[in-house]
């Protein structure tokens, strides 16, 4: 079975990467890297979505709107980037050592991931969107 991913150092500055995070049919937290490129490609292709759209009235220029959604993405990968952190952080400060990758701690952190994203306002984890759809 295999452990959720620490954050890891790019490997071209040495500083963390934006992630993108998603909860598996398992339970354990994949997570996926998104460069600033990337993130950038996807604003780009919001926009173009968006200028499309019959329904979309631009009071701004378009370059304005896309530099938006590249500092609400990136905002919002950080703050989900600190939920991790702090999820991982209430886990270790259990009295008795729960081993990562256990399905206790598999628990433990998607509740406390949950409860983080929840405190901090950052929208709901996929697993709960899906749990909410259903109901």
């Amino acid at each position: 079975m295999p452990c959720p991913t620490l954050p890891q150092q790019d490997a071209t500055n040495g500083t963390q990467g934006n992630r993108s995070k998603k909860f598996r049919n398992s339970g354990i937290l994949e997570t996926m890297r998104l460069s600033r490129e990337k993130i950038v490609r996807i604003s780009h292709q919001l926009t173009d979505v968006l200028v499309a759209s019959d329904d979309v009235d631009f009071v701004d220029d378009r370059d304005t709107i896309r530099r938006q959604i590249v500092e609400i993405i990136t905002a919002t990968l950080r703050e989900e980037e600190k939920a991790e952190l702090e999820a991982r952080k209430r886990i270790t400060s259990q009295k008795k050592e729960i081993l990562e990758g256990s399905e206790e701690w598999d628990l433990l952190f998607r509740k406390y991931y949950s409860e983080e994203l929840r405190r901090m306002g950052v929208a709901a984890a996929p697993e709960e969107h899906r749990r909410q759809s259903t109901h």
